[in-house]
């Protein structure tokens, strides 16, 4: 069963990695790279801080920094505890792949960060700012699953590693959200104790 799912996996990888042309490689390119979204992060803890008082924002920034180390740590452990070959390194395909990043990575992928960080990150924020704006959380799960698909298409991960990235992601999201507005309502309450 498990050895049908990986070989689906990879006909699945090598459908979605081969539709990619050198036309959009360089959208993709840019799409993917962490360091070009740096302005879009700084919209995002604007529209937190314009959303929350700044004791709330900092309590906040330090559980979003807290969220991205715990995710990003896990998916370490998984990338080397199961220790299976991102597609490049896979010797069993990576010569009917297309290659779009010079230099894929470390030798495992099971899973993605990219998906993990971004999915985090599109739950947290999509739900903290779901009352103000309220199809906010739609446009960054979109945003989160380009960017998983920025993955397949550079050719460093699995669909699997993404989908895997995804579930993770979320489940992180949704966990330090719920953390978020129990310190919140903590700190409200012993405020108004005092």
């Amino acid at each position: 069963m498990l050895e049908q799912l990986v070989e689906l996996d990879k006909e699945l990888f090598l459908y979605l990695n081969n539709l990619g042309n050198v036309y959009w490689d360089a959208f993709w390119m840019f799409y993917t790279a962490k360091f070009h979204w740096i302005p879009f992060y700084a919209i995002l803890l604007y529209l937190l801080y314009k959303r929350l008082n700044s004791k709330m924002f900092i309590l906040t920034l330090i559980l979003v920094v807290f969220m991205i180390t715990f995710t990003d740590q896990v998916t370490n452990l998984f990338k080397y505890g199961v220790a299976r070959f991102r597609p490049c390194h896979d010797p069993s395909i990576n010569t009917m792949m297309r290659i779009v990043k010079e230099g894929c990575g470390g030798r495992f992928g099971y899973f993605s960060g990219h998906s993990s960080n971004s999915m985090a990150v599109a739950i947290f924020t999509g739900l903290i700012l779901r009352e103000r704006y309220k199809y906010f959380i739609y446009i960054m799960i979109v945003w989160a699953i380009l960017m998983g698909y920025s993955r397949i298409y550079i050719g460093v991960h699995f669909p699997l590693d993404v989908l895997s990235g995804f579930i993770f992601g979320g489940l992180s999201g949704f966990a330090f959200y719920k953390l978020d507005r129990y310190l919140q309502k903590r700190f409200i309450y012993t405020k108004n104790a005092q």
